[in-house]
């Protein structure tokens, strides 16, 4: 089966994307990651705490 036959023939059928297995990433890549998005969370987090604090001061000023 040539390279061609393989990418345009479906995933069921096809016997080259079969055969190989989803790769798991890396201790390193996966740690990577989990603080990439624990680092996102702490800033919308931090966003939305500025942003009650900024509206309860001008929610004073009535």
């Amino acid at each position: 089966m040539s390279n061609a036959t393989c990418f345009f023939s479906s995933t069921k059928s096809n016997p080259c994307l079969r055969s190989q297995k989803p790769r798991q990433p890396s201790f390193g890549n996966r740690c990577l990651l989990m603080a990439k998005q624990q680092k996102t969370r702490f800033y919308i987090l931090g966003r939305c705490v500025s942003m009650l604090l900024c509206w309860h001061d001008h929610s004073i000023s009535d």
